[in-house]
């Protein structure tokens, strides 16, 4: 929440600011890894800019679109007034008509912060994320074919990536392979992190030598 906002939010645009990192900081011979919405915006970057690419991981998502599963955290997220709550226990009573996990709830509530004059806030672009969910919904773009060594890994609980989705992602990553970690859910990585460090950690492991 501390990075610049902006009055655009689509993948192009976190694409652009990835490219931006990686020019500001002279990087070469990336190994880019991105989780859910994370993963597509790396799959929107491998595409435009495999020559920057040593290899690829994508976390529990598919380059196909997805439908809008947010819209109760963010009526429950527009429904918090500052103006009237002055309390992160006020926050949260209000989260709590529209959110019943104690988990989203509590990281919701991080995002709150004090503004001037002793005025609560949120700290992500609340507006913006509103106006523009919808642009993330959509699909990779298929016009391109990345040949970049790339890693799919999925939560076998999760039905993010099903298997019906791997045609797509092998004419999109041709030279791709996807994991299962077992027991796991769309947060793999913090479901199942032993399990999934050492599956990235065996993909990459060449590139460390």
């Amino acid at each position: 929440g501390l990075s610049p906002h902006s009055d655009v939010w689509n993948y192009q645009v976190m694409s652009d600011d990835i490219l931006e990192l990686v020019h500001d900081n002279n990087l070469q011979n990336i190994i880019l890894m991105g989780h859910s919405m994370g993963g597509k915006v790396a799959m929107q970057f491998a595409i435009q800019h495999q020559d920057l690419l040593d290899k690829l991981i994508v976390v529990d998502i598919a380059p196909k679109p997805y439908p809008n599963t947010n819209q109760d955290v963010l009526e429950a997220l527009n429904s918090v007034d500052f103006t009237i709550v002055k309390t992160r226990k006020e926050a949260e009573t209000v989260l709590s008509k529209y959110i019943t996990d104690f988990g989203t709830k509590q990281f919701l509530l991080k995002n709150i912060y004090w503004k001037e004059n002793n005025d609560l806030d949120w700290r992500f672009n609340l507006k913006v994320i509103t106006e523009e969910l919808e642009n993330t919904m959509v699909a990779t773009p298929a016009n391109k074919i990345c040949n970049t060594p790339a890693l799919f890994i999925r939560g076998e609980k999760s039905n993010y990536i099903l298997d019906e989705d791997l045609n797509l992602i092998q004419d999109i990553f041709p030279n791709s392979i996807l994991e299962t970690i077992v027991n796991a859910g769309h947060w793999v990585h913090s479901e199942k992190p032993k399990e999934f460090f050492e599956c990235v950690m065996k993909f990459i492991k060449p590139s460390l030598l």
